[in-house]
């Protein structure tokens, strides 16, 4: 096992028990399925949402540690987490190894199908263009981001994916632990500065 996994199964492994209740999955017609958040109070999504950033948080540190723009993401089924990442593009050499998009890859082959029903997925950074597109195309229900990206983001900030004529709309929580997200950020690139 590489360095790599060994961190991130190390960092789920912290965050596999969350105290807060998870939402129901229902069912809205063939093969749609949502998040239903109406029987937990606003307090315990609060708390939840803020529990699974904390590890997404983690993810993003590591990610600052090897170099790496520091976003890292969580996607999240009921009370387990089915995937863990963080940004990869330096090190894999790869424009596609964004966090999101490697979270959902990895999502898609615990569930077995292309469509993650009744997931969420938590991301330090508020999601681009290109993993916007990726969340509609798997059909994310929910998305928690915590830092805007106020030039590349496309789930509210630059633009959002949800005001387009798609074929799927996702919830949108944002701003969850926004500060300590943009302090990890901040801090990364004044460092590349100087």
């Amino acid at each position: 096992m590489d360095e790599r996994r060994e961190l991130i199964e190390a960092i789920i492994k912290k965050y596999a028990l969350c105290p807060y209740p998870a939402p129901k999955v229902t069912r809205r017609g063939k093969p749609r399925t949502t998040v239903d958040l109406s029987g937990i109070s606003s307090v315990d999504v609060r708390m939840r949402d803020e529990f699974y950033m904390s590890c997404a948080l983690e993810l993003a540190k590591a990610a600052a540690d090897r170099g790496e723009v520091p976003v890292g993401a969580v996607m999240v089924m009921g009370e387990r987490i089915l995937a863990a990442d963080f940004n990869g593009r330096e090190t894999e050499k790869n424009a596609l190894y964004h966090a999101e998009l490697a979270v959902i890859g990895k999502s898609c082959e615990a569930l077995g199908g292309w469509r993650l029903p009744g997931c969420e997925l938590y991301v330090t950074l508020e999601p681009c263009t290109m993993c916007a597109g990726g969340i509609v195309s798997a059909r994310v229900p929910r998305v928690i981001w915590g830092a805007a990206d106020k030039k590349a983001g496309a789930m509210g900030s630059v633009l959002d994916v949800n005001e387009l004529p798609l074929n799927h709309r996702c919830a949108v929580a944002q701003g969850v632990l926004a500060e300590k997200c943009e302090a990890l950020l901040s801090e990364f690139f004044e460092k590349k500065r100087t």
